[in-house]
């Protein structure tokens, strides 16, 4: 009995160490487990399927905003030699011109445009109605009337008509800040087919560099835009214009899903000055600029921050008489960092003449600021 006493403490020792063991290292004894923690998206309730719920159509959008979106039709007096040898300055020279047999032709065109204004203002673009010699506005109730130009705007590619005709329909802005993937709806008169609806998304905003006209802050669409459409009304779902369509980026001359439109607010802004000054009055510093590159900066000495190289600068205009000199580079404008020449250019625009504006700027390895008195902008030629 001893013996076998001696033997039972020793194999009940070993069974209880063994049970702590796999108690506190499981991993001992058997393969660790890789866990991967999978985050489940927040339950949403699935939509009914009812045709009384969700988004289903888009005209109750489209009611609100055709009635003020009109078809514009232009026509131009064209006067041409009749030998088409006569249009060579070379032979030219021995005519006079005034005694030259000539021949004439009307060029029709057509286009858009967008009733802002219940007292018959009407939006379109600035190319839409250039040299005219007749524009006719046609609104989708049937009624036409001769349109006056009451402004033009190159610099934006904007122009202000004005109507007179009784209950005219007017469109609401939109006040909602613009987002990329909100819906858009483009309506025209695209290739003369009358009043059409295309739609789409928000593709970007903040388009420029794109050579189309000075001041560029476009919005991007593939909503379908093509020949015709241009000064058409660019709406949300809600039936608020958000931009006036200006251009599309085609190699076929047709839409490609790449469109541009100037936002409502910028045409707000060129209405309201055109109708009561008769231009559009921009803020002017009579600068020069060329962007700041990698190399340009280390040679100035900018470090990474971002800025613009003073190029020139027009005598006794505003830079001029604050003190600014060719190879400044400019820092900031009224507390805000420079980022690009179009930023730069555009936020200069929005000063009023008369207004003074602190200027950032860096010479020679040393930061200062100066005090400029904004002017305003002279106006271009057509």
């Amino acid at each position: 009995m001893r013996k076998v006493s001696y033997l039972i403490w020793p194999v009940v020792t070993g069974v209880l160490a063994a049970l702590l063991i796999l108690q506190f290292y499981p991993q001992l004894v058997a393969p660790p487990v890789t866990t991967v923690e999978i985050r489940e998206a927040a339950s949403v309730e699935a939509p009914a399927t009812g045709l009384g719920s969700g988004v289903v159509s888009y005209a109750d959008a489209v009611d609100r905003a055709a009635p003020a979106v009109v078809n514009i039709y232009t026509r131009t007096l064209v006067r041409q030699p009749v030998n088409p040898l006569l249009n060579d300055p070379f032979f030219r020279k021995f005519f006079n011109s005034e005694q030259l047999p000539q021949r004439e032709r009307i060029e029709s065109s057509l286009g858009s445009g967008v009733i802002l204004n219940e007292q018959g203002y009407v939006v379109t673009n600035n190319h839409v109605i250039s040299g005219a010699d007749s524009i006719i506005v046609a609104l989708r109730d049937g009624r036409e009337a001769q349109a006056e130009v009451v402004g033009l705007d190159p610099e934006t590619d904007l122009a202000v008509l004005k109507v007179e005709l009784d209950d005219l329909p007017s469109i609401t802005l939109a006040s909602d800040e613009l987002r990329i993937g909100d819906v858009a709806l483009a309506i025209g008169n695209p290739f003369g087919v009358g009043q059409t609806v295309t739609m789409g998304i928000i593709s970007a905003t903040g388009r420029n560099r794109l050579g189309l006209s000075t001041y560029e802050d476009f919005i991007q669409t593939d909503a379908a835009i093509n020949p015709g459409n241009s000064g058409g009304a660019l709406i949300d779902a809600r039936g608020n214009l958000v931009g006036i369509n200006t251009a599309i980026f085609s190699k076929s001359g047709g839409s490609q899903g790449i469109g541009f439109a100037i936002p409502s607010t910028l045409a707000r802004q060129v209405m309201q000055d055109l109708i009561s000054h008769g231009r559009v009055i921009r803020g002017w510093l009579g600068i020069e600029i060329q962007e700041l590159t990698p190399r340009l900066a280390e040679s100035f000495g900018v470090g990474d921050r971002s800025g613009l190289i003073i190029a020139g600068i027009f005598r006794n205009g505003p830079a001029h008489q604050a003190g600014l000199q060719p190879g400044d580079v400019l820092l900031q404008i009224a507390g805000e960092p420079v980022t690009s020449s179009r930023k730069a250019m555009n936020r200069i625009a929005r000063f009023k003449p008369g207004d003074k504006v602190e200027l950032g700027i860096l010479r020679n390895g040393h930061e200062m600021s100066l005090e400029a008195r904004i002017d305003e902008r002279p106006q271009t030629r057509n």
